[in-house]
């Protein structure tokens, strides 16, 4: 059953499958030192310029190793409290780097350093972890977006006071289709330090990718991808998902058309009395809030999550394979369950 619970639960596009089943048709070096892996890396290098490409499993692993590359123990993450690594990792950065998490309320999902200047009274003060990583999601929880005036800005402000910025780019594709431009212009030329690359909510089967494009976080990022159980022994079967991927600018095609989807779903529950959507939709997610007798419902026949229970905001999440006709049964049940 197809629904709106999240783009994870999509399948695999078709040119990614054949990807994986070309990867397989005979044996290849183990541990990043195939044919496919070494051309992803020309695809990577042929769009962001100078940058070290590592290979995880999942979301989770791809932050872990990520800020690792930029953390010491004492030191500290500055995020949105709905950030990825602060509501949805299990304690996963603090656990497996050892460093702390400062959470900001935010109203968008959108870090600002209007917002962050207040925590800098913490450096240099020996009772305190040292805030060393600005690590922002693109696009965010809330389905919002960095412009590109923003991210230069936030950037800035980081490195003026000896900072990383790192970049949850789970849903990149979404958020660079939806700004207009390309993948460079919307990271390393912002100034960016350090991101992941997701792939598993646009069309991949298994796999994100991290990032490095600052000289300075290179040098042992190969012994903490190994160190954080990353490293995958095959890697040529994520390495052949990218390749598919950048190629034709498949990325760009699916983040687009989940975008579409998510913008006439956005649309047409507009046009419904008593639904309020709750956040600018500007990538691939809707939130919004309606009756509640109409929920459980709706949910019955769409997979759905309700994002905060306290006041019963919805999240509807689009895929690269929704499809009008899907949005437009979803949109004419929820308007028969709220008559």
């Amino acid at each position: 059953m197809k629904g709106f619970a999240s783009d994870n639960y999509s399948g695999i596009h078709p040119e990614i499958l054949a990807a994986i089943f070309e990867a397989n048709n005979d044996h290849e070096i183990s541990y990043g030192e195939d044919k496919y892996t070494q051309q992803a890396q020309k695809l990577f290098n042929k769009i962001f310029g100078n940058v070290d490409v590592y290979y995880c499993f999942n979301g989770t692993g791809a932050n872990v190793v990520a800020l690792k590359n930029c953390l010491l123990p004492f030191q500290s993450v500055i995020c949105a409290e709905t950030a990825h690594i602060n509501a949805d990792e299990c304690g996963a950065p603090t656990q497996s780097i050892g460093s702390s998490l400062i959470t900001l309320k935010t109203q968008d999902g959108k870090l600002t350093p209007e917002l962050i200047k207040p925590l800098l009274s913490r450096i240099g003060n020996v009772h305190n972890t040292q805030p060393k990583v600005i690590s922002i999601s693109q696009s965010t929880e809330l389905g919002t977006i960095y412009s590109i005036d923003e991210l230069k800005y936030l950037c800035n402000f980081a490195h003026q006071h000896h900072m990383f910025v790192h970049m949850d780019g789970a849903r990149i594709s979404n958020a660079v289709a939806s700004l207009g431009v390309e993948l460079k212009e919307a990271t390393i030329d912002c100034g960016v330090d350090i991101m992941s690359f997701g792939g598993t909510k646009n069309g991949l089967m298994i796999g994100e990718v991290v990032l490095i494009f600052n000289d300075n976080l290179k040098k042992n990022a190969p012994y903490f991808h190994k160190q954080t159980a990353q490293l995958f022994s095959k890697n040529r079967f994520i390495a052949a998902q990218y390749i598919a991927l950048l190629n034709n600018d498949l990325w760009l095609r699916m983040a687009s058309h989940s975008n579409k989807m998510a913008f006439l779903l956005a649309q047409k529950i507009s046009e419904i009395e008593n639904v309020t959507i709750t956040h600018p939709v500007q990538a691939n997610a809707v939130f919004a809030i309606i009756p509640s007798h109409a929920v459980k419902p709706l949910q019955e026949a769409y997979r759905f999550y309700v994002w905060d229970d306290t006041t019963m905001e919805l999240r509807w999440m689009c895929s690269f394979d929704t499809t009008e006709e899907e949005v437009n049964g979803f949109v004419a049940l929820l308007k028969r369950l709220i008559d």
